[in-house]
């Protein structure tokens, strides 16, 4: 077990140590843009266009601008697809080579799951139905030096996913649902108690008192 777990140490630090040399490359072509607007929200997308037909949406020509962290990326020579995700939910996207110039189309292929991307592109129907983006332009905002859990266990020991509860609820759906009615229950419970006029107190139970 523990030659296991020294190997599985050593792997993650090669990563690591594979994506901060990338990290040093485009500090040098002062990479990491600051004026990327999104406009929209994947979840917000999913339910507002999920239901129209493809002829409708290629007619329409819904452009948007979307940016969330990629959670999958499959290349397939001249294009690929890519799964971003935001706080409200994940969308695809499907980035082609000739429509996003070959120079965006090389530097993607070296982004690594786990970074955030930001993305412009129309809206339009995959051939199984899915309603994704065909990228117009796509932006690298922040890169992730740290690998992501696998990819279909996630955070399998508890005491990890308590400590490191930040990657939990990257890949966690369940993790994030309970901490979104969290607060929503606490936002309920402290806008009700504050109309009763109650003040809010908080004890050192927790903290050590000085």
């Amino acid at each position: 077990m523990k030659e296991v777990t020294e190997k599985s140490s050593s792997g993650e630090n090669k990563l690591i140590a594979d994506r901060r040399e990338k990290l040093g490359r485009l500090r040098i072509g002062n990479a990491f843009p600051n004026d990327f607007r999104r406009d929209s929200l994947a979840g917000e997308l999913l339910s507002a266009y999920g239901e129209r037909s493809g002829s409708i949406l290629d007619k329409d020509c819904i452009t948007v601008r979307v940016a969330g962290r990629m959670m999958a990326k499959r290349i397939m020579g001249k294009a690929s697809f890519i799964k971003i995700q935001d706080s409200s939910g994940q969308i695809q996207i499907y980035i082609e080579k000739d429509r996003v110039s070959v120079e965006i189309y090389q530097a993607f292929k070296s982004w690594d799951v786990g970074d955030i991307l930001g993305v412009e592109g129309e809206l339009f129907k995959t051939k199984t139905g899915e309603l994704s983006i065909r990228a117009e332009q796509i932006r690298l905002l922040v890169k992730s030096l740290r690998p992501m859990p696998e990819k279909w266990h996630g955070l399998v020991d508890q005491e990890l996913k308590v400590r490191q509860r930040y990657v939990d609820l990257i890949v966690s759906d369940e993790t994030r649902r309970v901490f979104q009615l969290r607060t929503e229950i606490i936002r309920f419970l402290r806008s009700s108690l504050d109309t009763l006029g109650f003040l809010e107190v908080e004890t050192p139970m927790m903290h050590p008192i000085p």
